[in-house]
């Protein structure tokens, strides 16, 4: 049960996702739903493989607000396993990739997972869990695409299972999904999603074009909550999703072009590498009419690069899995306000608020807090944690503590600093790692950088610079040290600048600090 109520809708949903997507197919039996490398299939056949797989999981004894976790790779397959685990009024648990073995056990454990659909490539985050998967029910280890023993045949169980409609009856307060949020120590947060949250985000597809015209490509993986916020409202619409298994720039824009896409989802590192293809203007990329990006914030330059060069609407989305504080920049509208996250989202009311908890200033930097219809339940079996991540204000409304610090300019627009948990306190100074990253990305000579705070027996912590230079570049990190600390406050600037071949990047573009953090930190007895 969750810890709070999140403020009613203006519009109840009249409709689950899974009642919205089984009209769809009726109306639309012979279009396509799903295109996936050489596979193409209809609204009916994609309609009858979610049917099977519900009754599928019926036969093993799945019932309401049972978990079936999926750990795979993208595929047609892992799309008629996500839809036909909520046909079957099941919750859906998508696991991550990119999770340690370790990792992978807490949260099988964790959701108590009845089933688990498992893709080959996934194997050997697997096979040294046997304990782990001693809750999962008999025949429930299914496996997509391989063979092997103990393991079932997805082919096989649905061949064995009638293709008919099992018409289950699912809630609008039933659970919909459990996404794991990526900790690397401790068990995972399990971020649970009900039906009503789910539907109540599917009131803005109108918002932003999709209908049964749609196609839209995905190229982040289906386990991500980056994803799904696409995914859904292209099936909802009754469009088509277009799978993209593995990003590569020069694919993406094949794909777009060849397929005629209109609508995508990209974050941030997808975004730069796609601008940066030496032929970009060589696509017709005319189709495209909503290009999204959310993760991470979209740097301005490159905003202004996709705006003057590839066709459509951009979109910022700022948000958490957590939902709650959602905003939504419409770039091509306000080209002067590239540098924010834009408004709140319809719906949301942020509050910016002070260690203390004390709401701050009009204007002043504090942590985001947000309140909407669309929050999560809480961290599933997680009370003492949900708890923590809530602040009421005075009226005693609860919010969703993001963690993110920012602060809203005259105009309402929406600026982020940093994440809470990366912010640098240097000689008891706050320093906010991204307004030092966004100097070093000014410099021609890089092309990514990452600031983190190390110990310094002086201060404390201090910021130090971990940069990718471009290819051909000739000067040396001192150099673009000297000049990059001369447009710095004195408060602010770096003690070093290291290159890095790469920087460490979860499969949704984030930077992963805490992996960069770690070596530096690991002797010191405090904090990383």
């Amino acid at each position: 049960m969750p810890l709070f109520s999140p403020p009613p809708p203006d519009t109840h949903p009249k409709h689950t996702i899974v009642e919205s997507v089984r009209q769809r197919a009726a109306e639309r039996p012979d279009s396509l739903a799903v295109i996936c490398g050489q596979s193409r299939i209809s609204w009916l056949d994609f309609d009858c493989r979610i049917n099977r797989v519900a009754n599928a999981l019926h036969s093993l004894g799945v019932g309401r607000d049972d978990r079936v976790a999926v750990l795979a790779s993208t595929s047609v397959e892992y799309l008629e396993v996500f839809m036909g685990t909520l046909r079957a009024g099941a919750c859906l648990v998508p696991l991550s990739t990119m999770a340690s073995t370790e990792a992978l056990q807490k949260m099988l454990v964790d959701c108590s997972a009845k089933v688990l659909f498992l893709s080959d490539s996934m194997r050997s985050l697997i096979e040294t869990s046997s304990g782990t998967l001693e809750a999962i029910v008999p025949h429930g280890r299914i496996a997509l695409d391989f063979e092997a023993t103990g393991w079932s045949d997805y082919e096989q169980l649905l061949a064995s299972v009638e293709q008919s409609d099992p018409r289950t009856e699912i809630g609008l307060g039933d659970l919909f999904n459990i996404i794991y949020s990526s900790g690397t120590t401790g068990i995972p947060k399990g971020i649970s999603h009900d039906h009503m949250m789910r539907a109540v985000q599917m009131e803005r597809i109108h918002l932003f074009g999709y209908d049964q015209t749609s196609r839209t490509l995905l190229s982040t993986p289906l386990y991500s909550n980056t994803t799904i916020v696409a995914l859904l409202p292209t099936l909802v619409g009754g469009g088509t999703v277009v799978l993209m298994p593995k990003f590569e720039a020069n694919a993406y824009l094949q794909l777009v072009e060849d397929e005629k896409c209109t609508h995508t989802m990209l974050v941030p590192v997808q975004y730069k590498r796609i601008m940066d293809v030496p032929d970009f203007d060589a696509f017709d990329l005319s189709s495209m009419a909503y290009k999204f990006s959310t993760s991470a914030p979209l740097r301005a330059a490159v905003k202004k690069d996709v705006l003057d060069r590839f066709p459509g609407w951009l979109v910022e989305y700022y948000g958490l899995t957590e939902g709650g504080g959602t905003t939504i920049l419409l770039a091509h509208e306000f080209p002067d306000k590239l540098h924010t996250v834009g408004v709140p989202a319809p719906g949301v009311e942020l509050k910016f608020i002070d260690e203390n908890g004390q709401e701050v200033a009009n204007g002043q930097m504090g942590e985001i807090c947000g309140r909407s219809p669309t929050m999560m339940l809480g961290y599933f079996g997680r009370e003492d944690l949900t708890d923590q991540s809530l602040w009421k204000d005075e009226a005693g409304r609860v919010f969703f503590r993001s963690g993110d610090m920012g602060f809203a300019d005259e105009d309402g627009f929406i600026h982020l600093a940093d994440r809470k948990k990366d912010m640098i306190i240097s000689g008891g100074l706050n320093i906010y790692a991204n307004d030092l990253e966004l100097a070093l990305l000014q410099d021609a000579d890089v092309e990514d950088a990452a600031v983190i705070g190390v110990p310094s027996e002086e201060w404390g912590e201090t910021p130090i610079g971990l940069v990718v230079l471009r290819d051909g570049a000739e000067r040396s990190t001192q150099e673009i040290l000297v000049q990059v600390n001369a447009s710095l406050g004195k408060s602010q600037r770096l003690a070093a600048l290291e290159q890095r071949q790469s920087l460490p990047r979860s499969t949704i573009g984030k930077i992963l600090k805490r992996e960069l953090r770690q070596p530096y930190w690991q002797d010191s007895g405090r904090r990383i």
